[in-house]
């Protein structure tokens, strides 16, 4: 495929997923016969497009168009798809992104799906990553448009209103049109301050990094490491559609595979510890990495600066859309008496 047209099947699906995303369209792709219930225990495999992802739980449209919720659990398996006698990378449930071209496994709860196992490919993922990169500031080109359509709609009725006012020489009608007014630029504010939580959702922040500590050549956790993870594991349990990054890191002691090697264990070391003592879902947690002595913070030539070098970076990430406050849709104040 040439490079002209790999560009334009991307434009393409951009202002797809940025149409689907639109109130408008999203309103009619999940009514009548464009949504798929599927029925308690019943085993399915579906392909298609995500075109919606929430926090637990996204939305595939397959070629005919069917819209399915698919539901993730604990259990759900996130890997690209092996080539012979290759078992794919690990992914956690960040790599779900609008765009990705996917393959689910699973069975229904009667109302959604819920997955076993999501396969995709490494070449869709990068795709999937750069439709979302563009998605953005088409959704809001259309947001834009939006507002102008009903600009001009509320613009109509404001002129008949001022007719009506003229003929009557009501000063009540005035008022009247122009507290409707004022409710209706903020329903379109309203809107659109919905639209930005929508397109949030694929976006996470730092809430907080702590770095744990280990001794020369252990991947075992210390007492005071372990208060350390507890802190962590309460303040993400208590937040809204977290994710946990977890990377290990080693001094320059040893060998650059021994130190790869150790870096892994000390992050696996974290993640047993969160899932076995605080019961930490799998799904919240990104794959692990063990990055050796790559990306020290300190200087490995002196004692203090090793010691800084072997650690575990945890990392506590909301989303972003979910912890967005909601729009501000509160009535303006009546003007009983009328008048200018």
């Amino acid at each position: 495929m040439s490079n002209v047209s790999k560009r334009v099947r991307l434009i393409a699906l951009t202002f797809a997923l940025a149409l689907a995303a639109s109130p408008a369209a999203l309103a009619q792709g999940t009514s009548g016969g464009n949504t798929r219930t599927v029925a308690s225990g019943q085993k399915m495999k579906i392909k298609g497009v995500v075109t919606r992802r929430d926090a637990d739980s996204f939305v595939v449209q397959d070629a005919n168009g069917v819209l399915t919720t698919v539901s993730l659990t604990n259990a759900t398996s996130i890997k690209t798809s092996g080539g012979f006698l290759r078992g794919g990378t690990n992914y956690g449930v960040t790599a779900i992104l609008r765009g990705l071209n996917l393959e689910v496994e699973g069975r229904g709860d009667g109302t959604n799906l819920v997955a076993e196992k999501i396969r995709f490919k490494e070449g869709d993922l990068r795709t999937a990553r750069t439709v979302e990169a563009n998605v953005t500031p088409v959704e809001a080109r259309v947001g834009e448009a939006e507002g102008r359509i009903g600009q001009v709609e509320q613009n109509a009725q404001r002129l008949s209103g001022q007719l009506d006012e003229l003929a009557a020489v009501s000063n009540a009608a005035r008022g009247g049109a122009k507290a409707a007014q004022e409710t209706a630029d903020m329903a379109v504010a309203g809107v659109n301050a919905t639209n930005e939580r929508i397109s949030a959702l694929d976006d996470y922040q730092v809430q907080n990094n702590t770095s744990i500590l280990f001794r020369v050549g252990s991947a075992v956790l210390s007492a005071d490491s372990k208060s350390k993870l507890d802190q962590i594991a309460q303040q993400a349990l208590q937040a809204k559609g977290y994710v946990l990054e977890v990377s290990g890191f080693a001094s320059a002691d040893g060998s650059l595979e021994a130190n790869r090697r150790l870096s892994q264990r000390r992050a696996d070391a974290v993640i047993r510890y969160l899932v076995e003592n605080h019961n930490i879902p799998l799904r919240r947690i990104i794959t692990p990495y063990g990055f050796g002595e790559m990306q020290p913070v300190a200087d490995n030539t002196t004692r203090e600066g090793r010691e800084q070098n072997r650690r575990v970076e945890v990392k506590v990430l909301v989303n972003r859309g979910l912890i967005q406050g909601g729009p501000n849709m509160a009535r303006p104040s009546e003007n009983p008496g009328g008048g200018n």
